[in-house]
C-alpha cells in the first residue's frame, strides 16, 4: 500500500490521454506543457513524501520541514518560469497537469484513507 505509487500510477493514466487529446487543440506546445506540469506536480508529491519520511523522529522536525517546503517552492518557481520565459510551455497546460496531479493526491489520499478505516 504505497500512497505515492499510487498517486503516480493514476496520474499518469490521465496525463497522457489528456496529453494526447490536447495535440489536437490549436495551442502550440499544449501536450508538452500538460505532461510537464504533471511532472513537476509528481516530483513535488515525491519529494514532499520524501522529507515528511526524513524528518519523522527528529527534534527539529518543524524547522527542517519549513526549510525543505520553502526550498521545493522556489525551485518550482525557477522551473516554471525558465520555462515560460523560453516559450517551451503554456500556462494552461502546466496548470492542467498541477491539477491532475492535485486531483489525484486527494482523490488516491481519500482512497487510502477508506481502506484503512475498514
Amino acid at each position: 500500500m504505497n500512497l505515492t505509487r499510487d498517486i503516480v500510477r493514476n496520474s499518469a493514466v490521465i496525463l497522457i490521454p489528456a496529453a494526447i487529446f490536447s495535440a489536437f487543440l490549436p495551442w502550440q506546445n499544449l501536450p508538452f506543457s500538460v505532461l510537464i506540469g504533471g511532472l513537476l506536480g509528481i516530483l513535488n508529491v515525491k519529494a514532499l513524501a520524501w522529507s515528511v519520511e526524513a524528518i519523522l523522529g527528529t527534534a527539529q522536525a518543524n524547522a527542517k520541514m519549513l526549510f525543505f517546503s520553502q526550498f521545493r517552492f522556489v525551485m518550482l518557481v525557477i522551473i516554471v518560469t525558465a520555462l515560460a520565459y523560453l516559450k517551451l510551455v503554456t500556462i494552461p497546460g502546466l496548470l492542467a497537469g498541477f491539477s491532475v496531479v492535485f486531483a489525484q493526491v486527494l482523490i488516491t489520499g481519500l482512497k487510502h484513507a477508506r481502506k484503512r478505516d475498514s
